[in-house]
């Protein structure tokens, strides 16, 4: 590992210098990998493994669409492809539980039983083992505990890799039953296209995981942009303006540039009207919104988060509550402008 300094903190971090990928490929010469579950993680992250030279097989409930994308991707049906879920886990030596929070609580008994001594068993989320009070995921002694998280959606995970730039993620070893548990967690996080790997636990990896989410990631921006929108509309101004205003210029322009750059220099390279206008109010917003992530944070912590995910996931008809959720986003007059502006962008209308 390498020692790096994070804004005056010393962490250690391993890159493909440290560990290339002709190692990974050493160390899992002998493994089969069972991936579980053929969702965004399970796809890139089986693609990835098996691009790179590792034995896969993938576990997929047979007839749904994950079943199909498997498919079409190449997996084939009785060779390294099984919709049983205990002969996948029979045939591996790691066993990569990919599937939902939800479907991880429903299917560890069928897990638990068919896991055999010196498997490695490998998460891309602490969830199912930080919460074991909820979930009922509590490993056996005699098999390695490992987590590997991306730091990005699964789909990520492969146009990165077939880009060429990998994603970073984050590692952590929960149980080392075999004294090669950290040698196969590395490796893994390097086959599946990993840029660099920061050091975590399981408590640590879903504590952020589930606040991010929920904040500036995802839940957090949509509802400013939303607060954003909804003003400009109600004082006057165009759907078409105040989704540029809100989202396109965000997101077309300013912040690739932020994640090239930083935010000192987005703040410094923009006209000085805009540039004290953002160093005043973002002092103001993060005084109003601080408070709401310490909330958000507890809540992750003492799982009144993860026990609503449990209840509402889990739920036979949560296919369905959920499409009517998204749907109430695609066709908010928001997103029906967002959708018009998007298709003239210049990229778009070329097509």
């Amino acid at each position: 590992m390498a020692t790096m300094d994070f804004g005056g903190v010393k962490e250690n971090v391993v890159t493909r210098d440290e560990f290339p990928l002709a190692r990974a490929q050493e160390v899992l010469k002998n493994e089969r990998v069972a991936v579980l579950g053929y969702g965004p993680q399970g796809h890139g992250q089986a693609l990835n493994l098996r691009d790179n030279g590792v034995n896969v097989v993938v576990a997929q409930r047979k007839g749904g669409k994950g079943w199909k994308d498997a498919e079409g991707d190449g997996w084939q049906e009785g060779k390294n492809l099984f919709s049983d879920i205990g002969e996948a886990v029979r045939r591996a030596t790691v066993v990569a539980y990919l599937l939902s929070d939800a479907g991880q609580k429903q299917e560890w008994p069928t897990v638990k039983k068919n896991l055999q001594p010196g498997q490695a068993l490998y998460f891309s989320h602490g969830f199912s083992v930080v919460f074991k009070e909820q979930t009922g995921v509590i490993p056996p002694a005699n098999v390695d505990v490992i987590l590997v998280a991306p730091k990005g959606s699964g789909r990520t995970v492969r146009l990165n890799y077939l880009a060429g730039s990998g994603i970073n993620a984050s590692f952590a070893v929960h149980q080392n039953a075999t004294g090669r548990a950290e040698e196969r967690t590395l490796a893994l996080g390097i086959a599946i296209g990993s840029g660099y790997l920061f050091q975590t636990t399981f408590e640590k990896e879903v504590y952020s995981d589930l606040t991010g989410e929920r904040g500036v990631l995802m839940g957090a921006i949509a509802g400013i942009m939303k607060a954003q929108y909804d003003t400009l509309r109600a004082m006057g101004h165009s759907p078409s303006e105040a989704f540029n205003e809100t989202v396109e210029e965000a997101t077309q322009s300013l912040y690739p540039l932020v994640g090239k750059n930083g935010m000192d220099w987005m703040f410094a390279a923009c006209s000085t009207t805009a540039q004290r206008g953002a160093l005043d109010w973002a002092k103001r917003f993060e005084t109003t919104v601080k408070p709401l992530f310490e909330l958000l944070y507890r809540d992750v912590q003492s799982g009144v988060e993860t026990r609503r995910v449990l209840d509402t996931c889990g739920a036979p008809d949560y296919r369905e509550r959920l499409q009517c959720e998204l749907d109430e986003w695609k066709n908010s007059e928001m997103w029906r402008a967002g959708a018009q502006v998007r298709s003239l962008r210049p990229e778009n209308k070329e097509k």
